[in-house]
């Protein structure tokens, strides 16, 4: 049997398996050990199997995971991401669908801290969806807002999805890091806009606050949330002017989060042991999934699929758009299914050669793709996000709820994506500066 019919069956089993609940991980690392020994013979398998491990641990440029995921644990325990939205709400609450616009930017600096989409959901709605259906705020609008918010988590450095992408492709990481800066505030910023239109045109969706706030107090609460500020200044800044790479600003946004900490008084040893215990939970959970991935890498490249594939497509001479868009609904199926980190390892052995082929910029691809898998995690019907903001709000608000109000937000990502993809400018213009 040839080897591309061996990978074309081993997709189908991976698929299958996947369908019925496998962990991705165990289904990727098990039909790629298969599948080498099918190509290449049990031998080599197995040394391929042995070594990678090391391999891929040993990869310097990974050490930014744990570092980040550090950094955010930190600012998450120690409270320093608590009163993020009590700032938002005095700035922005008396906007049309204040409190909602508020939810929408507290999560953009929430994200910052911590880069995962999950928990920023799940921080936003403990915090914000109480307060809006307080206020008599519409359900959906209440609930789709924290969800979609989420998605920035993947977008704002410090970005997990991106340095797993920069690794994979051999792009910069940095330079992908501050290429999701623009894209980011952009989503965060349309959503705002769509939130505002709509409640203008319907106030019974976002009843008025009508809270009368001075100024003293707007600029008193800032000196509340200077942390995440002072953080971010740290870890982007270093990037941007090239004083430190990728790695070097992860360690120094780690060190930072603890020396803040500690002048807040939040540094227990119950904050800095929880915060280690999850950065290396949540690590563990990304290496695992990443080495079976990079198995099954392997194990394509060996039976010749990812080139064959380029090959073809480099014959029929597709346009990068019409490949854009051919990409834009695969992921979108994939991630309606599956978390985006398992989607995006099990397709960049397949899609980044052909990339490569065609001559797209990988700095704006990885902008397109991670954004695509946010949005899967907002889509039906299993979009992750929308089920952690439904396990935050119990039997407040319903799931078909929560899913209506995100519609609404899926219809305003048309547009960003339209304008993500006919202006890669919006994304590559910052790297280009550094």
């Amino acid at each position: 049997m040839s080897g591309l019919a061996i990978s074309v069956i081993a997709i189908v089993a991976l698929l299958v398996l996947m369908a019925l609940r496998v962990p991705i991980a165990i289904a990727l690392g098990g039909v790629s050990l298969v599948g080498l020994t099918a190509v290449r013979g049990p031998n080599a398998a197995l040394g391929i199997f042995g070594n990678l491990p090391m391999e891929f641990g040993a990869s310097w440029s990974l050490s930014t995971i744990p570092m980040f995921l550090l950094m955010g644990s930190v600012a998450y325990h120690s409270g320093m991401t608590a009163s993020l939205f009590s700032a938002a709400r005095l700035w922005l609450g008396n906007l049309p669908g204040g409190l909602a616009v508020a939810t929408n930017f507290a999560a953009a600096g929430f994200a910052a801290a911590s880069g995962s989409s999950l928990a920023t959901s799940a921080a936003m709605g403990r915090l914000a969806i109480p307060e809006m259906l307080k206020a008599k705020y519409d359900p959906g609008l209440a609930t789709g807002c924290v969800a979609a918010a989420g998605t920035l988590g993947a977008l704002i450095p410090p970005s997990i999805m991106f340095v797993i992408y920069g690794w994979y492709t051999q792009t910069s990481i940095g330079q992908l890091l501050i290429a999701g800066i623009v894209p980011g505030l952009l989503t965060a910023g349309i959503y705002s806009a769509m939130i505002i239109i709509r409640c203008r045109a319907k106030p019974e969706l976002a009843p008025p606050l009508n809270e009368v706030v001075d100024w003293n107090a707007r600029f008193r609460v800032l000196l509340t949330v200077w942390p995440i500020p002072v953080l971010v200044f740290f870890v982007i800044g270093s990037i941007f002017s090239g004083l430190a790479t990728a790695t070097e600003a992860g360690a120094l946004g780690a060190f930072f989060a603890f020396v803040i900490a500690g002048l807040r008084g939040g540094l227990t040893m119950k904050v800095a042991r929880d915060s280690i215990v999850e950065a290396l939970g949540s690590t563990a959970t990304i290496f695992f999934v990443a080495i079976s991935a990079l198995l099954f890498t392997r194990f394509l490249a060996f039976a010749g699929l990812p080139s064959f594939l380029a090959q073809q497509v480099a014959l029929l001479g597709l346009d990068p758009l019409v490949l854009t868009l051919g990409f834009s609904i695969i992921y979108l199926i994939l991630g309606m299914f599956l978390d985006p980190l398992g989607v995006l390892l099990l397709t960049l052995p397949v899609v980044f050669p052909i990339m490569k082929q065609v001559g797209m910029d990988p700095l704006w691809m990885g902008v397109i793709l991670v954004k695509y898998l946010e949005i899967g995690m907002i889509t039906p019907p299993v979009g992750l996000n929308v089920y952690v903001v439904n396990s935050v709000v119990g039997k407040l608000v319903p799931l078909p709820t929560i899913f209506r109000g995100v519609m609404w937000f899926l219809a305003a990502e048309i547009v960003i994506m339209a304008l993500l993809i006919a202006f890669p400018s919006i994304s590559t213009f910052l790297p280009s500066l550094m």
